[in-house]
């Protein structure tokens, strides 16, 4: 939930580590238009919007937000969240795997709620108001999580907070929130049984996003793209950017710019030769790209 203009994809990120796999988020809008990309994860994660201006769209539906509300994103599900006016007030979400709220002692808990949350057999609900009986719990239970890990001086410029995985106290706080959560929403009978996914839209999404992730070093073209779907290249372009909100080859430029500026971050590599391994064949073309996705040059980039 960085910079909106170059939102990492969730699914290239490690949400916490893999033994503790929780990380919090917390964002405050400066200007209007996409706020987070669209993008999926295999984790679970709860939204909550302090307050209205918000388009959150999950899996191509769009959600119109105008007051403070949950969410609850599952396991898989295509999201992104979109600011529809200036000044909208703060929104934060967690991110967590069910799987790190697992007993080794098969009881009731693990066997009827989180196994069948694990093996996405169930599903959190999809929203909650305030004047819903559950809301006060979870929304105290969220917002202690979020005040663990992000503290209310947080320079704001850079909300996402990692802080030290070992801390014990923190663990079990979080654990006990998490589990305070679920705990609530069985109560009121909130969860909800899987069903098959039929949303064919949103996999040939998932599918071709997935293709230009895998292949992103090589020429892509967009009858590539259309082909992997059986569809013709008009209407594939017309139904991706749709549903991603850029034509298809935008996107697979700004992918190529996001990795070119994790090896300027990572490596020592020329800016030519990290050029070439991002998939472009022309350094003025990736110049031009890197500006158009940044602001700035790769030299300048890496140096700050």
């Amino acid at each position: 939930m960085n910079d909106p203009q170059l939102s990492t994809l969730k699914e290239n990120c490690s949400h916490g580590t893999k033994s503790f796999p929780f990380a919090a988020y917390k964002t405050r809008p400066s200007s209007t238009g996409t706020l987070v990309r669209p993008h999926w994860h295999d984790e679970a994660e709860i939204i909550c919007f302090f307050g209205g201006d918000y388009r959150l769209e999950i899996n191509m539906e769009p959600f119109f937000i105008r007051s403070k509300c949950l969410y609850f994103i599952n396991s898989g599900e295509l999201h992104s969240i979109i600011t529809e006016k200036s000044g909208s007030p703060e929104e934060a979400a967690i991110v967590f795997s069910p799987q790190m709220l697992s007993f080794y002692s098969y009881d009731a808990a693990q066997t009827q709620l989180i196994h069948p949350l694990c093996s996405s057999k169930l599903r959190f609900p999809r929203c909650l108001a305030p004047e819903h009986p559950a809301f006060s719990d979870i929304y105290q239970s969220f917002t202690d999580m979020i005040q663990m890990y992000i503290p209310p001086d947080t320079d704001m410029k850079n909300p996402g907070i990692q802080p030290s995985m070992d801390n014990l106290a923190i663990q079990l706080s979080v654990k006990s929130s998490l589990l305070r959560i679920l705990a609530v929403l069985s109560a009121h009978s909130l969860f909800i049984p899987s069903e098959k996914n039929n949303n064919k839209q949103v996999e040939e999404i998932k599918t071709a996003i997935n293709y230009i992730r895998e292949n992103y070093r090589e020429k892509i073209y967009v009858r590539d793209l259309a082909s992997l779907l059986n569809l013709n290249e008009q209407y594939f372009s017309r139904f991706f950017k749709k549903a991603i909100g850029r034509s298809p080859m935008e996107y697979v430029n700004e992918y190529r710019i996001r990795q070119s500026m994790q090896l300027l971050k990572e490596t020592d590599h020329s800016v030519t030769e990290i050029c070439l391994e991002c998939g472009f064949n022309n350094l003025g073309n990736f110049l031009r790209e890197f500006r158009k996705y940044s602001g700035t040059t790769p030299l300048q980039y890496k140096k700050s």
